[in-house]
Order: C-alpha cells, then sequence, then structure tokens
C-alpha cells in the first residue's frame, strides 16, 4: 500500500493532478499505520500480518 501510494504521489506531481496526489497521500498514512501497528504486534482487522 506504501508503494502504491509512493508511485500515485510521482504520477500525481509529475502529470499534475491534485486528487492523485491526494489519493498518494492518504495511501501511504494508512499503509505507514498498519504497518506501524503489525510491527507492534496488535492484531489489525483480525490478521496479526498483513501481506
Amino acid at each position: 500500500m506504501i508503494v502504491l501510494g509512493i508511485i500515485c504521489l510521482v504520477i500525481g506531481f509529475i502529470v499534475g493532478l491534485p486528487w492523485l496526489w491526494t489519493i498518494g497521500i492518504i495511501l501511504v498514512v494508512v499503509g505507514a499505520i498498519l504497518w506501524i501497528l503489525g510491527a507492534m504486534g496488535h492484531a489489525v482487522a483480525g490478521r496479526k500480518v498483513w501481506y
């Protein structure tokens, strides 16, 4: 999810699409939160590991 967010950020910056930039930011933030929670050992949505 973080990688997809970074790709959206780059494409949105190059092409100049603000909505793609916003989607990229949201994906990076959500991906980082899930990654941090998983690294701390918390189950997220009933799963201990997100692949």
